[in-house]
């Protein structure tokens, strides 16, 4: 990243109290592009001493500052300032996050709009509250009501799939809520929540109420977590580092979010496929499910689970179209699937299918690296849409999740099956329905046990609704009314209008 119109040095990536600085160690990282393992970025490689500093600005900005007794409209003006600059820079955001996370530049663009949409949303949100709820305390002498205040300072810890988007789950409603925070994003792709916190001190946020520490998880995260005077923890990965996150936060007993893995199920009910124009929607739809970022998404339909009457046709004709799909740089036209982010999470994808293939599983396409093109540099780390047939739940590869493009095919015959089939799995994020039947639709939903379902769809998600899920998915909430509650503590205040001695003792 070249410098910065403000003056900002490429390496000065650490933002606290208002003032941009390289890291107190003067480390540095190199930035690459997974297309071909290129450095096109420094940032600064901060660790405790530079997390100790974040949080005390923000934890000054919250005691002393004027963040959270600004009112409401203010700060939700704000955020719809904020949602405006995104929109101006959507085309330099969607392409900085094509080249830093390796997605293509359309769902690069489709983040920053989504991003948008979160902060107008939280804005609306928090101007259309009432000031508390009035509790009845059966006197007319008694007024009693229940307010909701900012927790205080915040870590929000981020992961690398989807840095800009999921930096915004957390930052828009901390801010709607008047928070303070501190945000780490991962360490190899930070580059727009960097330009984030950019946009949020041009649209006139208060020094000290947004800081940003770029670094390693075994280090700035961790302090995070464990740092006296956070008062909130909020983060997003894999479920190993959240276990870690939320051992480091329990001494201080701090409110704790976690948004962890997924192993989704995609369940495919023969009605579904009755009609050519239903088989072809749900073919397609499975592809998206298990396919786009690369498989790189917490929600992804990694576990197709299909009616055995339709399994061969389905799996085949699946198999035939991810064999189409264009692998190659993101900025690339045509192209419809990306890189892996790193070389470590392709050869983890690797050991999964080397270890699914050993157990059983038949592959009906993929299974390697693509033959090196124009659009696809062999430097890149680029994998194969994967099928792998025939599997069960005693592999590794259908248990936990691979956050690769790998998706892996069981059958059942009856509906109490298909349930058991999708349940049975340690995760509860996210899953799916296809079927032509009304009521079985409603009736499998129900018993899904996985915290959002889509029936008839695949991966939309709306910032009014509840992201979150069962199980070792995580705790707590992000989007919706219960998304900007995690950023609140609640108050009740009593006031007696006539207050007289209770006298409980001889005077």
């Amino acid at each position: 990243m070249a410098s910065d119109t403000d003056g900002r040095q490429a390496e000065q990536t650490v933002h606290a109290g208002g003032r941009w600085s390289a890291a107190a160690s003067g480390a540095t990282r190199d930035i690459l592009d997974p297309a071909d393992a290129r450095p096109f970025a420094v940032v600064a490689e901060g660790d405790e001493r530079d997390a100790d500093a974040a949080v005390e600005a923000a934890r000054r900005a919250f005691d002393e500052g004027t963040w959270p007794g600004t009112p409401v409209a203010e700060r939700a003006a704000l955020l719809r300032r904020v949602a405006d600059l995104l929109v101006r820079d959507r085309e330099e955001l969607g392409l900085l996050e094509s080249r830093d996370a390796g997605k293509t530049v359309e769902e690069g663009r489709v983040d920053v709009d989504c991003v948008a949409d979160a902060f107008r949303y939280f804005a609306d949100l928090v101007v259309g509250e009432g000031a508390g709820r009035v509790v009845d305390a059966g006197s007319d002498t008694v007024h009693s009501v229940v307010v909701h205040e900012p927790v205080g300072v915040c870590a929000l810890i981020t992961p690398w799939n989807y840095p800009l988007l999921q930096a915004s789950w957390k930052i828009a409603p901390a801010l709607a809520a008047g928070n303070t925070f501190v945000v780490k994003p991962s360490e190899i792709t930070p580059l727009t929540t960097v330009a984030l916190v950019e946009l949020l001190a041009e649209a006139g946020l208060p020094d000290g109420v947004a800081n940003l520490v770029t670094g390693p998880g075994h280090s700035v995260g961790a302090r995070l977590a464990a740092h006296p005077a956070v008062d909130l923890v909020s983060f997003t990965g894999g479920l190993v580092s959240g276990t870690k996150v939320a051992e480091a936060a329990a001494p201080g007993v701090k409110k704790v979010a976690l948004e962890l893995g997924g192993k989704n199920p995609n369940v495919v009910f023969a009605d579904a496929c009755a009609t050519e124009e239903g088989f072809d929607t749900a073919v397609d739809q499975a592809l998206n499910a298990a396919f786009i970022h690369s498989g790189q998404v917490c929600s992804a339909g990694s576990r197709l689970i299909v009616e055995e009457s339709v399994r061969e046709r389905f799996v085949a004709e699946l198999a035939r179209r991810a064999a189409l799909i264009r692998l190659g740089r993101g900025t690339e036209d045509g192209v419809k699937c990306g890189p892996l982010v790193s070389e470590r999470q392709r050869e983890r994808t690797e050991e999964y299918v080397a270890s699914a293939l050993a157990e059983g599983a038949v592959l009906r396409t993929g299974g390697r690296r693509p033959e090196p093109s124009e659009a696809r540099p062999a430097t890149g780390y680029f994998y194969e849409p994967t099928v792998l047939d025939r599997c069960h739940r005693g592999m590794r590869v259908v248990r936990e999740e691979v956050f690769g493009p790998v998706l892996t095919v069981e059958t059942f015959r009856t509906e109490d099956e298909a349930v058991a089939l999708a349940n049975d799995t340690e995760y509860g994020l996210a899953g799916a329905v296809w079927t032509a039947d009304a009521g079985r639709a409603r009736r499998v939903a129900g018993r899904l046990r996985h915290g959002t379902v889509w029936i008839n769809d695949f991966h939309p998600y709306l910032p009014q609704a509840e992201w979150g899920g069962f199980g070792k998915s995580g705790v707590g909430r992000e989007l919706g009314p219960a998304g900007l509650a995690e950023y609140r503590e609640t108050k009740h205040i009593y006031q007696n209008l006539a207050p007289r001695p209770v006298r409980w003792f001889a005077g």
